[in-house]
């Protein structure tokens, strides 16, 4: 009889056990969501230092332009060649043109390996500002409200990384269109995420 009341206490122990550890082990249940952050990312985000080096071989300017990586925005090294341009307005046309075309160069081996790309797409092209413009301007082909705006965001983070900007790290952007351009900035918020509006406000 007494071997019969231990096994019934072992079981009873058992069963509480079983009861603990079903409700957590004592961690009390929430209804409310609990937000983890983004979900870590397995993309390197860099290149590897031979792909570094097969860019460094290239004759030119070395520049740093902004791709997509990781749903941000990453700098990678590239290099473009000089201009001859000695008029300041020209000069920074040929500048920002040049480094739109890495912006619309799609992505090295190497650098789609390690998850970047480019929402820049052609047909996309850059002049200087018109007359009446503010000093400093840039006209693309298209509107910049109408780009994507991880496109557009690529776009002012790589003329802010490489002075392509009108002052205070700024860019003066404009359309084809009778509109005024508008000042854009490269905030981190907008370097973490890139499909955000790009802060942007008048020129004057």
């Amino acid at each position: 009889m007494r071997v019969r009341e231990r096994r019934g206490a072992v079981a009873l122990v058992g069963v509480a056990l079983c009861a603990a550890v079903a409700s957590g082990c004592g961690i009390r249940t929430t209804s409310v969501p609990v937000d983890a952050g983004a979900a870590p990312s397995r993309l390197p985000c860099s290149v590897s230092g031979d792909d570094m080096a097969s860019q460094a071989g290239v004759t030119g300017v070395p520049v740093r332009v902004y791709l997509e990586c990781a749903s941000g925005l990453e700098a990678v090294e590239r290099t473009v060649a000089r201009t001859d341009d000695k008029n300041p307005r020209g000069a920074r046309a040929a500048v920002a043109q040049a480094l739109l075309n890495q912006l619309l160069a799609e992505p090295s081996a190497s650098e789609r390996e390690a998850g970047f790309a480019t929402s820049v797409q052609a047909p996309l092209a850059v002049s200087a500002g018109r007359e009446g413009d503010p000093e400093g301007a840039l006209r693309l082909s298209r509107q910049p409200e109408d780009l994507p705006a991880a496109a557009l965001s690529q776009i002012v983070c790589t003329y802010a990384e490489n002075g392509v900007t009108a002052d205070g790290g700024t860019s003066l952007l404009g359309g084809p269109g009778p509109y005024p351009v508008r000042r854009y900035a490269c905030p981190a918020g907008l370097k973490e995420r890139p499909d955000s509006a790009a802060p942007t406000r008048p020129a004057s």
